[in-house]
C-alpha cells in the first residue's frame, strides 16, 4: 500500500511539472492553450472577401464529403491572414468550415510545427541545428544572431520584428548553414553575411531571391558547386510518359467530378 501511494504520488508530481513546463521549455513547442486577451474563445477571427474565394477554391479539390481534407490548407491561409499567428480563433473558424470538431483541428495545429500556436515577429527567423548544418557552423550563425539583435532561442524581440527558433532539418543539407525567414531560404550562411542579412531585413526587407525560393549569400546560384553546373544540362526526357502532374489546363475538381459523379 505504501509503495502504491508513492508511485501515485510520483505520478502526480510528475503531470503537474509537466503542464508547468511544457510551455516555457527553451525552444519548445507549446503543449496547451494559454488564455490570453488576444488568445481566447471570445476573440474574433474571420476570413476576408478574398480569402473566403480561396476558401471555397481550397474546399473544391476535395469531395463534399470529404472537407477535413482541407484543414491544413485553411489553417495556413488563416495564419498568413493573422500575422503567421494560428489563433485558437483561426482553428475553431477552420473547424466550423470543414464541420469537424474543434479537436480534430487542434490535433493537426499541434501536430505539425509550421503552425505557429505562439505570436512570432514580423520576421521569423527558423535556424538549421541538424546534424549537416551544425557541422558547418550552425552554433556560430546562432551566437551571431543573438549577439547582433538581442535575443536568445525561442524570444522574440521588443519591437516585434525578429523571432529565432532553432528547428530540425529544413532540407538545405548541399548548402549548410542556413536559415528560413518566413517562407524563405537563405544559405551558405558566415556570421558576416548573416549580420548583413539581418540590416537587410530591418532597413529594406528581405532580400530578392533567385527563381528557386531561395538565396546563397556566398555568391553561388542555388546548390551548384564552386565549378558551376556540371551535369543535367538539358531539360529531362520521358516527362510526357512518367510526370503525374496535371497539364495547365486541367482543372482539378473537374477531376474530382468524373471521379466521384
Amino acid at each position: 500500500m505504501m509503495l502504491r501511494r508513492a508511485f501515485q504520488s510520483a505520478a502526480v508530481t510528475s503531470a503537474r511539472h509537466f503542464r508547468a513546463t511544457a510551455v516555457a521549455s527553451e525552444g519548445g513547442a507549446i503543449f496547451q492553450h494559454r488564455q490570453s486577451e488576444d488568445n481566447n474563445e471570445e476573440t474574433p477571427f474571420d476570413f476576408t472577401v478574398e480569402n473566403y474565394k480561396k476558401v471555397k477554391t481550397i474546399l473544391g479539390r476535395y469531395p463534399t464529403n470529404y472537407k477535413q481534407s482541407g484543414i491544413i490548407p485553411l489553417l495556413d491561409l488563416g495564419q498568413r491572414q493573422n500575422d503567421n499567428f494560428c489563433s485558437l480563433a483561426v482553428m475553431n473558424k477552420v473547424a466550423a468550415i470543414c464541420e469537424v470538431s474543434p479537436m480534430q483541428v487542434y490535433e493537426v495545429a499541434t501536430f505539425y510545427t509550421m503552425f505557429n500556436r505562439a505570436k512570432v515577429g514580423k520576421y521569423f527567423i527558423q535556424l538549421c541545428g541538424t546534424t549537416p548544418c551544425m557541422a558547418c557552423g550552425s552554433e556560430e550563425i546562432k551566437r551571431t544572431i543573438t549577439e547582433h539583435i538581442g535575443i536568445k532561442n525561442g524570444e522574440t524581440t521588443p519591437d516585434n520584428l525578429f523571432t529565432l527558433l532553432e528547428v530540425e532539418c529544413l532540407g538545405a543539407c548541399v548548402n549548410a548553414p542556413m536559415v528560413q525567414v518566413n517562407d524563405d531560404f537563405y544559405e551558405c550562411l558566415t556570421p558576416e553575411t548573416t549580420r548583413q542579412l539581418l540590416d537587410h531585413l530591418r532597413e529594406k526587407g528581405p532580400m530578392p531571391l533567385t527563381k528557386y525560393g531561395s538565396l546563397c549569400l556566398n555568391g553561388q546560384y542555388s546548390c551548384e558547386g564552386p565549378l558551376g553546373k556540371t551535369s543535367l544540362f538539358g531539360e529531362p526526357t520521358g516527362l510526357d510518359k512518367y510526370s503525374r502532374e496535371f497539364p495547365q489546363n486541367v482543372n482539378p475538381a473537374d477531376v474530382m467530378e468524373e471521379m466521384y459523379n
